[in-house]
């Protein structure tokens, strides 16, 4: 089958996000064709280029988030009057009641008036054009002041003055730019089986559209959910921008899910998200991420570490990791075991980062001067910050093999990445219990409240004193690690989500021979098998994605329901 993959500042660019996880999917799904229909974040992630692709990917359009040319259409008074029915009805949307508070009938009634402003605002684009300077006029502003008056608004909406409708307006106008794109053509998405977003928000508005003027079904892929992210990031604006930004998400949040035949958390942490702005657990398909376990192999399989009275931090030095808990916490442990080291590893990111690594180093040569075994030796501070890379750790592997115990002490964690690579090296684990901890360590491991250095230290001892344990804690990580979260286990999830999909999806175009006559097998089977069947090329000798099939199958490539339907239940 043939699949829109949709990514915002991710894959295909070198320096996108989840370019792992995108590139080991299109890799191990060979059988299938790939479109990838990418959202750039900046003219650097467009200069840094491309990683190297696979032959599976048939075509790459990309468009830029981060710019918008208005294209000089003057709208007309018909035009006028429907970009202001449509953008005054979103606005409205935006101001009266929250996503999830209203009662059932209620918030289904505001979720539909949301829609149609939205599709109406795509439709004006797709005929007219000119939604760009539209979105950019004093008319939107103007629009949103009446919506922010009107009797009904919530208080803080009303209490918008100009400056901060303005910056409403101009984030609105930002987030709606991929109304404006020409991907919605029977060329474009509309000729794809499959649109995949990578994420929610932008990447997931391509495919709403996809869907609306076309038919084409919708998988939304959300490993970290981009409404927690927009509360989590948006915490300096002023009230009534942050209750319209906020208001905005959630309700494209709840369009997405509405619409996506299916969607597909990356734990049960995401889940509960995207269940409290209205998915359909029906529709809810957790698949974990998938992560590569052989450069682990040689320290799992090994029962010895390096140092038994060490522990490891490994992760992104930044304060939501909380290092200077785990540093008063190893304050405590050093008290009950004197002979313990604590190593952390890893790179800060951003100035905010630099910043927070020089005030953990200083509090740790506060918290433990340097030790000298004798009046001639040089002291030793037991706590060392180190790098990948370096010659005390070279490798990601190496950095968990040097200790028996990995803590994790964030306050804030989505997937615990670091949490995975420690199970696949076979440590013993002592976290905090935020984001997908628990479920992610399913009793492997030891959890403790976060921001609590006592319970964290005791946990530390606990397992520290007991070899034992820690070696049948750290076997048991290692098996549910390789079972649940390796990149296998992805690749055959989603190998049969896109089965069950395509199998539920009409046939929405129909291939006829030279008579006018339905070729009913234009797809064969044979499309099914792994490997290339033939090169379709335009007819400028541009390489197309190759649908499958014999050469002698008449007509153009076509979408169509297999010649089997995934057996009732099944996820992958």
């Amino acid at each position: 089958m043939r699949i829109g993959l949709l990514t915002e500042g991710g894959y295909p660019y070198v320096s996108g996000d989840a370019r792992l996880w995108c590139d080991r999917l299109v890799r191990g799904l060979e059988q299938h064709e790939f479109d990838i229909y990418a959202l750039s974040r900046s003219e650097h992630q467009e200069d840094e280029g491309w990683v190297h692709l696979p032959p599976q990917v048939g075509r790459v359009i990309t468009a830029p988030l981060w710019t918008a040319e208005d294209d000089g259409v003057v709208y007309g008074r018909r035009a006028r009057r429907r970009f202001a029915e449509s953008y005054g009805a979103l606005a409205s949307a935006l101001c009266e009641g929250a996503v999830g508070d209203a009662s059932g009938e209620s918030s289904a009634a505001e979720a539909d008036r949301f829609a149609s402003a939205l599709y109406g605002l795509a439709e004006l684009a797709r005929d007219e054009g000119g939604l760009v300077g539209a979105l950019r006029s004093e008319s939107a502003v103007r629009a949103l002041e009446r919506a922010c008056r009107a009797p009904g608004a919530r208080q803080t909406a009303r209490a918008a003055r100009v400056p901060e409708l303005l910056t409403v307006a101009g984030h609105l106008e930002r987030a709606l730019r991929p109304l404006s794109l020409d991907w919605y053509e029977d060329d474009g998405l509309g000729a794809v089986d499959l649109c995949h977003a990578t994420s929610g928000g932008p990447a997931a508005l391509p495919g709403l559209l996809a869907h609306h003027f076309c038919g084409v079904p919708l998988l939304v892929t959300e490993y970290g959910v981009r409404l927690r992210t927009h509360y989590l990031a948006d915490t300096e604006s002023p009230p009534a921008v942050r209750t319209l930004l906020t208001a905005f998400h959630g309700r494209l949040a709840t369009e997405t899910y509405r619409r996506a035949a299916v969607v597909t958390p990356g734990n049960t942490h995401a889940r509960r998200w995207q269940e409290r702005c209205g998915a359909d657990r029906e529709k809810l398909r957790t698949v974990y991420p998938g992560m590569d376990a052989t450069r682990f192999t040689e320290v799992g399989e090994s029962a010895e570490c390096v140092d038994p009275d060490t522990l490891v931090w490994v992760g992104r030095v930044e304060p939501a990791k909380d290092l200077i808990s785990l540093l008063h916490a190893f304050a405590e442990v050093r008290k009950e075991e004197p002979k313990t080291r604590l190593r952390i590893v890893g790179a800060p990111t951003g100035a905010e980062g630099t910043a927070y690594l020089g005030h953990c180093k200083a509090l740790a040569a506060q918290l433990f001067p340097d030790e000298a075994e004798g009046l001639h030796a040089v002291g030793d501070n037991p706590v060392r910050f180190e790098e990948i890379g370096g010659p005390e750790v070279p490798t990601l592997a190496d950095a968990y093999a040097s200790g028996a115990v990995t803590v994790l002490s964030s306050v804030v964690e989505g997937f615990p990445i670091t949490l995975v690579e420690a199970m696949f090296c076979g440590r013993a684990t002592v976290s905090t219990d935020v984001g997908a901890v628990v479920e992610v360590i399913g009793g492997t491991g030891l959890v403790v409240p976060p921001r609590n250095p006592k319970a964290l230290a005791e946990a530390c001892v606990t397992l520290l004193r007991d070899p034992e344990r820690r070696e049948r804690l750290g076997a048991a990580a290692r098996a549910r690690a390789l079972e649940l979260f390796t990149v296998e286990q992805n690749i055959t999830a989603f190998h049969g989500i896109y089965l069950e999909i395509v199998s539920h999806t009409p046939v929405r175009r129909v291939v006829l021979d030279g008579t006018g006559e339905p070729l009913p097998f234009a797809a064969p089977a044979e499309a099914h098998v792994p490997g290339r069947w033939t090169e379709h090329r335009t007819e400028h000798g541009t390489r197309l994605a190759a649908r499958g099939g014999p050469g002698w199958v008449a007509g153009p490539p076509v979408s169509a329901t297999p010649p089997f339907a995934a057996p009732e239940g099944a996820t992958g």
